[in-house]
């Protein structure tokens, strides 16, 4: 089948459909990650978005039955240079065309991704139709006059009633703007309770669980969108140890009066430098995210800036001077010795043992 990507500023880019007959409409952004297509199509952080693999060729490996970051695709659609429909893995389970089939999502391959992606840099991410059901170029025009943005949907991407994870002497609110399943897992197995709440939960809803921590996970959209959850943040700064990862380290920059911007066509990949400014090391972490936090805007409202990215300068870490709080924009690494460290921390923090 036919496939079609046409782009808001009317570039078109014409290859072979794969995955479910479908049209959708999107934020089209690129993926320099090598393996992890799977991951990153059920993070919660990719919602709404259409991913552009940078590298030539996906599916390899085929689908697994453990490596769902969500219990469900969140992509809007995939993009791909070549894809593989024999995959050689003992775990594969089925296909990648065939994974996309079951989750009613469109793919298109056989185009160059590598034009797709220099022109992502040079002009910024953009919005785009992704279809394989053979629509023609005019009306792919008409649906992207009518699409939206992400810019909200961490409102939805996340659970929609209470509920606990793990056991634990620790006891640690979440406030679930879509969080991963690999990073509630991890702090469930470092001996912590987690009680996750949706999206529209209030400061006295979750201090009356009388939480030892407060954590604020990724999750897709603009920080400056989640009007609702900042006015919860700010009562919970002072009162609980917080630590925020990808957006809820961008929310927590709001919430102390600092600002964010979009970047010009984001982070996302599992290769990205930073530097952590404490330990004087630097690690390779995982990124996905298209706002960023502008760092003289948060240190002059008490927020010490710890990790940096080495590419652009970027702020990837802060840490605030009186309150527990602290967060990073990337995603800590969950086994090995490196960004692991962060949970840890965050630990020692609800025990009382480091600010």
């Amino acid at each position: 089948m036919e496939g079609l990507l046409y782009l808001e500023d009317g570039t078109v880019f014409k290859g072979s459909g794969f995955g479910y007959p479908a049209t959708k409409a999107g934020e089209l952004i690129f993926n320099t990650s090598m393996t992890g297509y799977q991951e990153m199509m059920t993070d919660p952080s990719f919602a709404g978005q259409i991913i552009n693999m940078t590298y030539p060729l996906i599916g390899n490996y085929g689908i697994s039955a453990t490596a769902d970051e969500s219990d469900k695709i969140q992509a809007f659609g995939l993009v791909a240079k070549d894809i593989s429909l024999r995959p050689s893995n003992y775990k594969s389970i089925m296909t990648l065309d065939e994974w996309m089939k079951k989750g009613k999502t469109p793919g298109v391959c056989d185009v160059d991704t590598r034009k797709i992606t220099k022109k992502l840099r040079n002009e910024g991410i953009m919005k785009c139709v992704i279809s394989n059901e053979g629509i023609s170029v005019a009306e792919a025009k008409e649906i992207l006059k009518n699409a939206g943005t992400p810019d909200e949907m961490m409102k939805t991407a996340g659970i929609s009633a209470k509920k606990i994870i793990g056991k634990g002497d620790l006891k640690v609110a979440v406030l679930d703007f879509g969080c991963k399943k690999s990073v509630i897992a991890h702090l469930a197995g470092k001996g912590c309770e987690l009680h996750l709440f949706p999206y529209a939960s209030t400061a006295e809803e979750i201090l009356a669980i009388n939480p030892d921590g407060v954590f604020l996970p990724n999750g897709p959209g603009n920080p400056e969108k989640a009007v609702e959850a900042l006015e919860q943040l700010k009562k919970l700064v002072g009162i609980v140890p917080v630590f925020g990862i990808g957006l809820g380290h961008e929310l927590i920059a709001l919430a102390m009066g600092g600002q964010t911007y979009k970047l010009p066509y984001g982070h996302r990949g599992a290769n990205h430098g930073v530097y952590d400014k404490n330990l004087d090391k630097s690690y390779v972490v995982t990124q996905s995210h298209s706002f960023t936090v502008k760092s003289e805007s948060v240190i002059i409202k008490g927020m010490e800036i710890t990790h940096m990215n080495l590419n652009d300068g970027s702020v990837e870490g802060m840490v605030h001077r009186s309150h527990p709080v602290f967060s990073v924009q990337f995603y800590p690494k969950t086994s090995g010795e490196d960004s692991a460290y962060l949970y840890d921390k965050f630990i020692a923090m609800m025990k009382g043992g480091e600010k």
